[in-house]
């Protein structure tokens, strides 16, 4: 197992005569033995500050450690990659193609020169547990991609490596497989105690395999925290919508009371914000429509809307409602569709979160 630290890490790439900044002041620190999570948007720094850990790239400032031994400092390699005891899986998972199932997973022990029993034994434990016995003698264009990404983490692992990079893994697979991917991941990262650090685009690999996460926003590390901490307080509008999805409703402040009133409800506005509007997010689950008036203890009465859209999204419906107070859109999931015009919306006063706008 290996502690990663990384302080002040600025990454700039040069254009001609133009610098466009990758990463600014990044600074985190990765346990042993933990699970990490980079969550970002596109063209956030994620990949860059994977690789930069790895070793495949440098910090144009600041520093990088593995345990007690400098890795990088302000544009110097100083500790090879081979030298870091590291596993990488690429979101294309780059197998080689000329190669059975069997060889690439042999491959970075044959480089380590390793006798043949040796090999055999590792590629054949490594195999059996992650269940791909089967295409040890089959070429990648022979495999599925869960295959394929099963033959590549088992090459990444098979050395035991105390740390494992992971770039979108699961990007390329089918959605009905991404669950027991990530589950896989998970186990088999536990069992060998291996710290391991995942980058993505996608909330449920975060939430499928890191114990914490450092969200990435324009090169910034805005927030780090467990993925629950981060989805349930976001510190911005724009980490909320990373983290899952988000209700945004734009609401006038009254500026002498420092009151928030959005329909029926009525909020206080939280200390340090200021402006003439703020944005209160709701996520969808805290968002209750009925048909008929409820009294059910924890909701409020947030305003009447119309029926605007329903659509289905993996085994539930979304309903899309139009709130009467402002013409406002909010949405939520049902089990089966409601049929009617006009409806109740109820939320979860508690959970909702107020950001600047």
């Amino acid at each position: 197992m290996s502690k990663i630290t990384v302080r002040s890490v600025d990454r700039v790439f040069r254009k001609g005569e133009r610098e466009v900044v990758a990463l600014k002041d990044v600074t985190f620190d990765i346990k042993e033995g933990e699970s990490f999570g980079i969550l970002g948007p596109s063209g956030a720094g994620k990949t860059t500050l994977l690789r930069i850990m790895a070793g495949l790239d440098v910090p144009t400032k600041g520093e990088v450690y593995f345990g007690d031994k400098i890795a990088a400092k302000d544009g110097k390699l100083l500790l090879e990659p081979k030298d870091r005891d590291i596993g990488f899986v690429f979101q294309t998972w780059a197998l080689y193609p000329n190669m059975s199932g069997y060889d690439n997973i042999a491959f970075p022990l044959k480089n380590m020169n390793l006798d043949s029993q040796e090999i055999h034994k590792r590629v054949s434990d490594i195999a059996n547990t992650l269940g791909i016995t089967q295409v040890l003698d089959h070429y990648p264009r022979e495999m599925s991609g869960g295959q394929m990404q099963r033959v590549a983490l088992a090459r990444a692992l098979v050395k035991m490596p105390s740390t494992l990079f992971l770039d979108e893994p699961f990007t390329n697979l089918d959605a009905r497989i991404r669950d027991g991917a990530r589950a896989l991941v998970k186990e088999i990262t536990k069992k060998f105690n291996i710290t391991t650090v995942i980058v993505s685009h996608d909330p449920a690999d975060i939430f499928g395999v890191a114990e914490r996460v450092g969200v990435l926003d324009r090169g910034y590390m805005v927030q780090i925290g467990s993925p629950t901490q981060v989805y349930d307080s976001p510190v911005s509008v724009t980490v909320a919508n990373l983290i899952g999805e988000i209700n945004e409703l734009q609401v006038a402040v009254a500026s002498e009371e420092k009151k928030l009133t959005i329909g029926k409800l009525s909020l206080d506005l939280p200390p340090g914000l200021s402006g003439s509007k703020v944005i209160i997010g709701i996520r969808p689950e805290d968002v209750i429509a009925s048909r008929e008036p409820l009294q059910i203890s924890g909701l409020e009465l947030l305003d009447k809307a119309r029926f605007s859209i329903l659509s289905y999204q993996g085994g539930h419906f979304r309903l899309t409602l139009e709130l009467k107070s402002d013409n406002q859109q909010i949405f939520t999931y049902v089990d089966q569709p409601i049929k009617g015009d006009e409806y109740y919306v109820y939320v979860r006063k508690e959970k909702i979160k107020i950001f600047s706008s």
